[in-house]
């Protein structure tokens, strides 16, 4: 093998035409890319969090400060960044909030887990310890921190909203949002073959409209749709439409491409042109047939046939996007009907492909016309339609709505909460570094640095909020000491529920605050966060490959 390599094994060019680099150099480099990108998001970790203005190579302007948000328009190249990147995805994707603290403390971890393997602690020690400590954290965050919302009450769903929307753009309203969130998605209630309550998300629909201040966001139960009826003279609402969805155009019917057609008479041209026109028309008759009064297509409707729906009091939208179709086909009961032909080889409408709503109108919005679908028969829906100065704002708005939406959707369903302001990541510190000392074994090294790795956060925020970060921890682990050598029925024992009060600069009963985060979250982040660093701490060796280098064309200058 010694001579595959050159001399230096820490990055030796390989004879195929690479370089390698290993052992603690390759662990070196990865740790100070999961740090840079950390550095990039962590202040704009939370309720005085910073925004980011991200611009692209098109010069399209981004504003934000959800990390998913930022590290998604970055163009990360390090193989161990991307790692990072992909783990923000997840944890939005799974949970919607939280995105910001899991890179901070995956970073965190690797950065200490270095710092042991260069004491001489072996990699593979670390890694048990990690494994261990995040078991154990997540056993305790569900028999001691967790709380049911069934006992706090409604008000804990709202609180749940405010606390993921504090740090973003929607902040800034109070209530007035997270109250949105919470009635826009109870609204969208339904049950799996389980019995148990699901809350699916996308079935709220936003919808911006520039103009106007955030404060005239709006809320109404119903699907919306940006397009207009199509036809001036259709009606502005139909009662108990029945409605069919269809993925096929009903316009002149035209030969395929290459299909040719010779005639010996041209009186028989103009018939097969009227052929043409009549097979849309039968078409559009055999759906006015079926008693269908509302039509949602994907694609287009030709002025004629339009003309013949208004005519039998039937309204149409057009160009519908293929999301929202399949969305107005599961709501109201409907399929999306990409022909008419039969197994028979004959067209017809089945009626029980059609859906059914309690009401279909047009209303104007700003400058614009939409459509909205109201009492849904399969499944309810919910519109919210956000205000802003710009779209920025705009995009912004939708992302911190999304946000709450997700939080308050895996606090339905889970129904358990934990507090805030870094209470549970103390608390985890305390917890952790008593569970080290009940091991013999070095795992217990990892386990304390796996501890010290969590407070990263209560630190962060408390940098970010301008306080004396090192005053408020060493109090705030004091209270959570105090809070679990005490015992169950001591008032010393709601101690766990203090965390920081970053606007007072002060300690304060987050329970009673009202600063509450989904239990699943912090589950899910230190779950993700470990996965990720062990991921990369299991990397001892990177051999890259150089591109192939281009023959240069003799003949180019010509």
């Amino acid at each position: 093998m010694s001579g595959i390599f050159g001399s230096n094994s820490q990055d030796s060019h390989l004879f195929i035409g690479g370089t390698r680099v290993s052992g603690q150099e390759v662990r070196s480099q990865n740790v100070m890319a999961a740090m840079s990108i950390a550095n990039v998001v962590k202040t704009s970790l939370g309720p005085v969090g910073l925004d980011k203005m991200l611009v692209d190579d098109i010069g399209e302007v981004t504003i934000s400060n959800d990390g998913a948000t930022i590290l998604q328009l970055l163009e990360v190249e390090h193989p161990a960044g991307k790692i990072l990147v992909k783990l923000a995805q997840q944890q939005d994707t799974e949970v919607g909030d939280g995105t910001t603290s899991v890179v901070i403390i995956a970073a965190e971890l690797l950065r200490r887990a270095n710092e042991l393997i260069k004491n001489h602690i072996h990699p593979a020690t670390v890694i048990t310890g990690y494994r261990l400590a995040c078991k154990e954290a997540c056993k305790f965050i569900a028999d001691q921190m967790a709380l049911k919302v069934h006992k706090l009450g409604e008000e804990a769903l709202v609180n749940v909203a405010m606390t993921t929307i504090s740090s973003k753009i929607l902040g800034a309203y109070g209530t007035f949002f997270a109250e949105m969130a919470v009635k826009s998605l109870s609204a969208v209630k339904t049950t799996d073959f389980r019995g148990k309550p699901r809350y699916p998300v996308n079935a709220v629909n936003i919808l911006k409209a520039k103009g106007a201040s955030a404060r005239e966001s709006s809320y109404f139960t119903g699907y919306a749709l940006y397009r207009p009826f199509t036809g001036s003279a259709m009606k502005h609402q139909v009662k108990n439409p029945k409605i069919a969805v269809i993925d096929f155009d009903i316009t002149k019917t035209r030969m395929k491409m290459g299909v040719q057609i010779v005639i010996d008479n041209p009186d028989q041209l103009e018939a097969i042109r009227k052929r043409e026109a009549d097979i849309s028309s039968e078409r559009a008759r055999m759906l006015i047939d079926a008693g269908v009064t509302a039509i949602f297509s994907t694609r287009g409707i030709d002025e004629m046939y339009v003309k013949m729906f208004a005519e039998a009091g039937a309204v149409t939208v057009t160009r519908v996007p293929k999301d929202d179709a399949r969305r107005i086909a599961k709501g109201t009961g409907a399929s999306v009907l990409t022909t008419l032909a039969n197994l028979d080889g004959d067209e017809s409408v089945d009626p029980a492909s059609l859906g059914s709503a309690e009401l279909v109108e047009q209303v104007r919005l700003s400058d614009d016309d939409i459509v909205v679908i109201r009492g849904a028969n399969e499944q309810q829906a919910s519109t919210v339609i956000l205000r802003g100065a710009n779209e920025y704002m705009l995009d912004e708005m939708e992302r911190s709505f999304h946000d709450s939406l997700c939080a308050v959707k895996r606090v339905l369903e889970s129904g358990a909460v934990v507090p805030g302001g870094g209470s549970v990541e103390a608390a985890l510190d305390i917890y952790l570094e008593s569970f080290a000392t009940t091991l013999g074994s070095r795992e217990q090294l990892a386990i304390v640095e796996f501890a010290n790795s969590l407070l990263s956060i209560p630190k962060q925020l408390s940098v970010n909020a301008a306080k004396d970060s090192i005053e408020l921890i060493s109090k705030l682990r004091a209270y959570h000491s105090a809070a679990q050598k005490a015992s169950a029925d001591s008032p010393r024992a709601l101690l766990k529920h203090y965390g920081l009060d970053l606007h007072e600069g002060k300690l304060c009963d987050n329970v009673k605050a009202g600063v509450l985060e989904p239990a699943m979250s912090k589950i899910k982040m230190l779950k993700s966060a470990t996965e990720a660093a062990i991921n990369i701490l299991r990397i001892d060796d990177m051999i890259k490959l150089l591109p192939e280098q281009q023959e240069e064309d003799p003949h180019a200058h010509m």
